[in-house]
């Protein structure tokens, strides 16, 4: 099949969502539907793309025979895919893929993909671990989890929209995996902070400090990304301190359930529900330096 041969919706057209049917539309694919809580970001990016905003998700369903999701949470998830409300994704769903994209419980996964069977139609997570520029770019790195016959079927569309893909296995194992990339994460971030914080606090050359991280067992993908913006309280959101304080709960909880200690994730994600609580938790997640530096936040 052609690009333009799969009909696309797109489900939740937030800053992922929405540079993901750009990326999706550049490459040829047919966008045929978005749609959004909030009406106007649907219709503007509707107005952008050529395409169709609508205001029922059975629309999106009627029109798209592939429907990409990237909700908040889990009980966003279960609103979209509900079996028994008036506007739903799983009407007249049958023929449907549904590939969805949020950073959700495993078990949210697998409730859905339960729930679209029963309806004819295939669900498949496509977990990402990457940001808003990859997904525009389609360079993101993609974990998928599901039935491999429906990987298979969506491949052509994975491929687009990532540099780098992976299938995991069965229903909510790709979910599981990315609780863990979120958290090992957040917790390098929070770290970096506390380093670079205390850097300050003693009045040495964050530059220097930072290119002595990058050369020892300090270093860090976060290093990279985070490091200058910490210093120079740069905290564009790419990744939000609230979806780093819901990601480490995904991971705590399956912790919780596999009856272990994480110590250091659970003390990440009260420091990520400190920055909620300050009004901080739109902030990028560099922003937790704003709880570690002199003179900043709580250290004020």
């Amino acid at each position: 099949m052609a690009n333009a041969d799969y009909k696309i919706g797109v489900v939740g057209v937030g800053r992922m969502g929405a540079n993901i049917a750009r990326h999706l539309n550049d490459e040829g694919f047919k966008v045929v539907a978005v749609y959004d809580a909030a009406g106007e970001r649907a219709q503007e990016l509707a107005s952008e793309l050529d395409t169709t905003a609508v205001d029922k998700l059975a629309q999106v369903t009627e029109l798209a025979d592939y429907i990409i999701t990237v909700v908040t949470d889990d009980d966003s998830m279960r609103q979209i895919y509900s079996d028994d409300a008036d506007d739903s994704l799983l009407k007249g769903a049958s023929g449907t893929v549904f590939i969805n994209c949020a950073t959700i419980s495993p078990q949210a996964h697998v409730d859905v993909e339960n729930l679209a069977e029963k309806h004819g139609a295939e669900s498949l997570e496509g977990c990402m671990a990457s940001s808003i520029t990859q997904a525009r770019e389609g360079t993101l790195y993609l974990m998928c989890g599901g039935k491999k016959a429906t990987f298979d079927k969506a491949r052509v569309i994975l491929d687009s929209m990532s540099v780098s893909l992976r299938y995991i296995g069965e229903a909510g194992k790709a979910a599981q995996v990315k609780a863990l990339v979120n958290m090992v994460m957040n917790i390098n971030t929070a770290g970096l902070a506390e380093g670079l914080g205390l850097g300050a606090a003693l009045g040495l050359d964050l530059e220097m400090l930072q290119e002595v991280f990058a050369q020892t067992g300090a270093n860090s993908r976060v290093l990279e990304t985070d490091g200058e913006d910490m210093q120079i309280r740069d905290h564009e959101c790419y990744f939000s301190a609230a979806h780093a304080s819901k990601d480490s709960g995904i991971a705590l909880d399956l912790a919780n359930d596999a009856g272990i200690a994480l110590p250091l994730a659970q003390a990440t994600k009260e420091q990520y529900d400190r920055m909620i609580e300050l009004g901080l938790g739109e902030l990028d997640k560099s922003g937790v330096a704003e709880l570690t530096f002199p003179g900043r936040g709580k250290n004020s």
